[in-house]
C-alpha cells in the first residue's frame, strides 16, 4: 500500500479538515467517557436553515496514565526491531498504539496498513507500535502466541509487536474491544482511546498534528465550522433540498415525504444510521415527548430530567420507502427490550420510541410491534405514542458523526447498507410436515433451494457471509442478545442447525451454543487463514459458511463454543415453529 507524500497530502487535505477529524475523538469510547459526550456549558444557538456548523467544544482534561514507560520495558517479537519496546520507542515523539489480537479478522486485516504508517514519511513525528495480550480477551497462552506470530512477522517487518502477557495495560485503559487505539501524548500521557479501528484518514490527521503534540485534541476546542470539501458539499446539498420544509429531488420536483419520529439512545448514531437508509432524505436530531412547560429544552435540561427523549426526526421519501420498511431498519440497530438504556448510555432520555403525527402511521406501528414481540420471550419496551413535542438539538449535535468521524456510536452504520428484505421474502419457506426428529433432520427436506437466486433472496450481510465466508462485526446481530426459546436454522436452506436451549452468552459478540441440533447438520473444515489453524464450521445441506468452534466452551457442557455469525441464521420463535414445519423440536425449547 503506498500513500501520497506529506507535501500532496496537505493539499488533499486543508488545515480546516485537518482540525475536523481531530475533534472526532474527543467522545471516542463509552468505556473511558460518559454516554453521548459531557458537553461544555455552551450556550449555541439551536440550528436553522441559516445556520452553520459549529462543533462541539470539550474542556475535558487528559486521563493520565504513564503507559509510555509500561509499553518501554514490554518484550518485543519482531526480529529486527530490537528486544524491548524502548527501542522502538523514541521519547521524543507522541505515540499510536494498537491493540489487536489474534483472533480479531479486522485487527488481522489491517496489521498491513498499520506497518504502512510506520514506513510513511507522513507519520515521521509519531510512534507507531502494536500491542498484543496473551492470556486475555480470548487471546492464545503467550508461548503459543509467539509460536503463531513467528511465521506472521515476515509480513509485517517493520511493525513492533509488543507483548504484554500481565494485561496490565489493557486493564488501565479499559480496552474491552478489539482493534483499539491509544493516543499518547510526549510524556506517555493517555490523550485519548478509540475503541474501534482507525480510518486512514483519521491516522493521517493525528499524523499531521503531532507536531503540537495533539494540543488541539488534548482542548478538544477545534470547532469545523465547515469539515471539509465533504462536508461543505453536505451542507450545499442539504441547504439545496430543502426549502421552507418541502424537500426537492436533484431535477427540482417535490418530493412526496412523510416524517416519523424515532428514539433510540444517543441520536448521534441514530442520524447518521437512518441518513444512509436508502429512501431516507433527511434525518434531524431533537428532543422530543418530554415536560411541556419545558419548550426549547437544551442539552443540559434534558440530562438534568426534562423527561425528554433524544430523537430523531426522519423524513423519508414515501414513493420510495414505506413506514413498515423504515421501522424494519430501526429495529436492526435498537433493543427493544432494554429500558431506558441503549449501548453504553443510561437514562430516561436514552429510551426506545416512535412517535407519529400521522394517526393512520399508529396501525403499521402496532402491527410491527406485534410482530416484534414474536422474537422476544422479554417484555417488548418501545414507547408508542403520538408525537407531544419536538424540540431542534443544538447545531453541535447535528450531523455529529460527520463532524466526527469516529465519536461515540453504539450503533453499527454499515447495517443501513444492507437492504431489508421485502415483506413476505424474510424467514423460511413452508415445509412439509414431519413427525419425528429423524424426519426433521432428513437433508432432503432442505434441499430445494436456488443457490443462483440468492443474491436476491438473502441481504447483502447474509449473503457476504454464508457465501464468501464474512464475519459480521462482534457485538452488532440482534441474535448476540437474544435468548428467547425457539430454533435457529440455516437462512439459505431452513435446515435446523441449533436450539436456543444450547445458546448461552459467552461474550464473544457472537451468537454462541455449546452444541449443534445434531451432529450431523455440521461440517467441519480446516481453516488456515492468517497463519492460523482453526476449525470453520459449514452448513450440511446449503454449504453456508457459519463461523468456527473453539475448546473454549461452557466445562458443564460440551467444553466447546460454537461462535456462529446471527447473519447466517434465521431464528425462529416457539409459537412460530409448528406453522413453520419444526413442531417436532417445540418440546425440546419450551422453558418450565
Amino acid at each position: 500500500m503506498s500513500h501520497s507524500s506529506p507535501q500532496t497530502l496537505a493539499k488533499k487535505r486543508p488545515q480546516l479538515k485537518r482540525i475536523a477529524l481531530l475533534t472526532g475523538f474527543i467522545v471516542a469510547s463509552g468505556t473511558l467517557l460518559p454516554a453521548c459526550g459531557k458537553v461544555s456549558q455552551d450556550n449555541s444557538a439551536k440550528p436553522t436553515a441559516e445556520s452553520s456548523n459549529t462543533g462541539i467544544t470539550d474542556s475535558r482534561d487528559m486521563l493520565p496514565s504513564d503507559v509510555l514507560n509500561q509499553l518501554k520495558q514490554l518484550p518485543q517479537l519482531t526480529q529486527g526491531l530490537g528486544n524491548t519496546g524502548s527501542q522502538v520507542i523514541d521519547s521524543n515523539k507522541p505515540t499510536l498504539v494498537k491493540f489487536w489480537a489474534s483472533w480479531c479478522p479486522l485487527c488481522l486485516g489491517t496489521l498491513e496498513e498499520t506497518e504502512s504508517w510506520r514506513k510513511d514519511k507522513a507519520f515521521a513525528g509519531l510512534n507507531v507500535i502494536s500491542v498484543a495480550s496473551p492470556g486475555h480477551l480470548n487471546e492464545k497462552e503467550a508461548s503459543d502466541f509467539k509460536q503463531w506470530y513467528a511465521g506472521v512477522q515476515a509480513d509485517y517487518p517493520k511493525l513492533p509487536v509488543l507483548i504484554d502477557s500481565s494485561g496490565s495495560l489493557i486493564n488501565q485503559l479499559g480496552v474491552q474491544v478489539y482493534p483499539s487505539w491509544a493516543i499518547l501524548d510526549k510524556k506517555g500521557n493517555l490523550v485519548r482511546l478509540v475503541k474501534g479501528n482507525l480510518t486512514k484518514e483519521q491516522a493521517y490527521a493525528l499524523a499531521e498534528n503531532a507536531g503540537n503534540d495533539f494540543k488541539d485534541l488534548k482542548n478538544s476546542k477545534a470547532k469545523p465550522t465547515a469539515a471539509g470539501a465533504d462536508s461543505q458539499q453536505q451542507a450545499q446539498s442539504s441547504t439545496s433540498k430543502n426549502k421552507n420544509g418541502v424537500y426537492y429531488n436533484s431535477a427540482g420536483t417535490p418530493i412526496n415525504t412523510k416524517t416519523i419520529y424515532l428514539a433510540g439512545g444517543c441520536f448521534w448514531g441514530l442520524e447518521a444510521y437512518m441518513e444512509r437508509v436508502d429512501g431516507v432524505v433527511d434525518a434531524i436530531s431533537g428532543y422530543a415527548n418530554g415536560n411541556p412547560n419545558v419548550k426549547d429544552p437544551s442539552y443540559e435540561q434534558v440530562i438534568a430530567g426534562s423527561g425528554h427523549a433524544e430523537t430523531v426526526k426522519v423524513v423519508y421519501d414515501a414513493d420510495k420507502i414505506d413506514l413498515e420498511t423504515v421501522l424494519k431498519y430501526y429495529f436492526r440497530v435498537i433493543d427493544p427490550t432494554s429500558l431506558n438504556k441503549q449501548g453504553n448510555d443510561r437514562g430516561v432520555q436514552y429510551r426506545t420510541g416512535i412517535y407519529y403525527t400521522d394517526a393512520a402511521d399508529k396501525a403499521i406501528i402496532d402491527r410491527a410491534l406485534q410482530q416484534l414481540k414474536g422474537k422476544y420471550s422479554q417484555k417488548i419496551v418501545v414507547e408508542e405514542k403520538p408525537l407531544a413535542n419536538f424540540a431542534l438539538a443544538e447545531e453541535y449535535h447535528q450531523d455529529y458523526l460527520a463532524k466526527n468521524p469516529n465519536g461515540y456510536c453504539h450503533i453499527d452504520l454499515s447495517l443501513a447498507d444492507d437492504k431489508v428484505q421485502a415483506s413476505g421474502s424474510s424467514g423460511t419457506k413452508k415445509l412439509t410436515e414431519a413427525t419425528t426428529v429423524q424426519q426433521e433432520l432428513d437433508p432432503k427436506r432442505y434441499a430445494n433451494f436456488d443457490k443462483n437466486a440468492l443474491k436476491n433472496t438473502l441481504t447483502k450481510s447474509q449473503y457476504d457471509i454464508t457465501q464468501k465466508a464474512g464475519t459480521e462485526r462482534a457485538f452488532s446481530h440482534e441474535y448476540d442478545h437474544l435468548f428467547a426459546p425457539g430454533i435457529y436454522v440455516d437462512v439459505v436452506s431452513g435446515e435446523p442447525l441449533f436450539l436456543s436451549t444450547h445458546k448461552y452468552d459467552s461474550g464473544c459478540g457472537w451468537p454462541s451454543f455449546w452444541q449443534p441440533i445434531a451432529p450431523q447438520v455440521i461440517t467441519e473444515h480446516k481453516d488456515m487463514a492468517f497463519n492460523m489453524e482453526r476449525t470453520e464450521v459449514r452448513s450440511r445441506v446449503a454449504d453456508s459458511h457459519l463461523g468456527h468452534v473453539f475448546n473454549d466452551g461452557p466445562k458443564d457442557k460440551t467444553g466447546l463454543r460454537y461462535c456462529i455469525n446471527g447473519g447466517a441464521l434465521q431464528f425462529i420463535p416457539v409459537d412460530k415453529m409448528p406453522q413453520s414445519g419444526y413442531g417436532v423440536f417445540v418440546d425440546m425449547v419450551k422453558t418450565k
